[in-house]
C-alpha cells in the first residue's frame, strides 16, 4: 500500500501520476478537510472533489477547479436576485454537493459519503478524508492596517489570499479524531508520500490532528514530501507569500523545517540544485527530479521517482 497526504490541485495530478505507474498498488489519500464549508446550505468539501474530480477525468483544467464543461446558470440567476456568489457553484458541480449535503443530514459520515461518491467514479484509488469531525482552517490576515479572522474560502476566493498572513488555526482539530482507515492507512503502507501541497494550508490541517500526526511521526524513516516551491516560487497559489508571511521567507530549508518531525526525505525540483547541501545539512535525504507536473507522463516519472526514493529509505530503516 501507498499512503499519499493530499490537498488540492498538485496532490490530485500526482495522484493521477501515481495511479498510472502503480496500477498494480492499493493506494489510499487521506485528503484535506480544513477547506470544507457550507455554502448556499451545501455541504462542500473542495480539496477531496478536485481529487475525486481530476482521478476521474472531470476536472476544469481551464479554471483549476471544478467540472469540466461547465455552466453557471444557477449562480447567475443567484446573482441576478441579489444573492451573495462570490462563491461559485458550477451546475454539474452542484449534483456533488446536492448529494453529499443530502447524505450528511441523514447522518451518513463524511468518509461514507466520500465512499460512495468515489465507487461511483471509478478511481482506481481510496479517497479518505482525514476526519469525520469539522476541522475548519481559521487565517488572520492583516490589510491596509486592519487584522480581521477569516475563513479558508474567504481568505483563498472571496479575497483572492491577499493581504499578510498573521496567523493559521485549525479549529477543532484538538478535538477531532482521525476518519476511519486513516490511521491503519498511515502505518501499514509500505512507503508515506505527503504531495506537493500548501504545507501550511493542505498539509498541516491534517497533522494539526494529533493522532495522525503520531502515526506519520512513526513512519518518519519511509516518508518522503514533495516541495511545491520551486526556485523559492510556489508552483500554484499563495504558499510562497505564506511561507514568507509566517516564516520569513519561501527557502527550500524553511519549508523543511516544517517536516522535520514528520518525513526523512524530500523530493525537489532540479532547477534548485544549489540548495541540496543545506538540506542534507538539516538531516534530509534529497532526491532531485522534475516536479513540474506539465504532461501525464511527467505525473507518472515523478511519481515513479518518489515511490522509489521512499522505498530506498525504508529498506535503510526496517521496521
Amino acid at each position: 500500500m501507498i499512503c499519499v497526504l493530499s490537498g488540492g490541485v498538485g496532490a490530485a495530478k500526482f495522484l493521477r501520476g501515481l495511479r498510472g505507474s502503480h496500477a498494480d498498488q492499493h493506494i489510499v489519500a487521506i485528503v484535506n478537510t480544513g477547506d470544507d464549508d457550507r455554502f448556499h446550505a451545501l455541504a462542500v468539501s473542495p480539496d477531496i472533489d478536485t481529487v475525486t474530480y481530476t482521478l476521474a477525468g472531470l476536472s476544469n483544467d481551464t479554471l483549476g477547479w471544478g467540472v469540466k464543461d461547465e455552466t453557471f446558470k444557477a449562480m447567475g440567476e443567484l446573482a441576478a436576485l441579489g444573492g451573495d456568489s462570490w462563491f461559485s457553484l458550477g451546475d454539474r458541480d452542484l449534483g456533488t454537493h446536492l448529494y453529499r449535503t443530502d447524505r450528511l443530514n441523514e447522518n451518513a459520515t463524511l468518509a461514507q459519503v466520500t465512499a460512495e461518491i468515489a465507487s461511483k467514479r471509478d478511481l482506481g484509488i481510496e479517497i479518505l478524508p482525514m476526519s469525520n469531525d469539522p476541522v475548519r482552517t481559521r487565517i488572520v490576515v492583516s490589510h491596509d492596517g486592519s487584522t480581521s479572522e477569516v475563513s479558508f474560502q474567504e481568505y483563498f476566493v472571496k479575497d483572492k489570499h491577499q493581504g499578510k498572513v498573521v496567523e493559521v488555526s485549525y479549529r477543532g482539530a484538538e478535538n477531532a479524531a482521525p476518519a476511519p482507515g486513516v490511521l491503519d492507512s498511515i502505518l501499514e503502507a509500505e512507503v508515506v508520500i505527503i504531495a506537493p501541497s500548501n504545507p501550511i494550508l493542505s498539509i498541516k490541517p491534517i497533522l494539526a490532528i494529533g493522532e495522525i500526526a503520531e502515526a506519520v511521526a512513526k513512519r518518519r524513516s519511509s516518508t518522503v514530501f514533495i516541495s511545491p516551491i520551486v526556485g523559492g516560487k510556489a508552483i500554484k497559489g499563495p504558499a510562497e507569500s505564506n511561507l514568507k508571511d509566517l516564516l520569513g521567507d519561501s527557502s527550500l530549508a524553511s519549508l523543511c523545517r516544517i517536516y522535520t518531525n514528520f518525513a526523512s526525505g524530500v523530493v525537489v525540483d532540479e532547477g534548485d540544485f544549489e540548495a541540496i547541501s543545506e538540506l542534507r545539512e538539516l538531516g534530509y535525504r534529497v532526491l532531485l527530479t522534475d516536479t513540474m507536473m506539465t504532461t501525464r507522463a511527467k505525473e507518472e516519472n515523478l511519481a515513479k521517482a518518489t515511490v522509489e526514493f521512499a522505498r530506498a529509505l525504508a529498506m535503510e530503516t526496517p521496521r
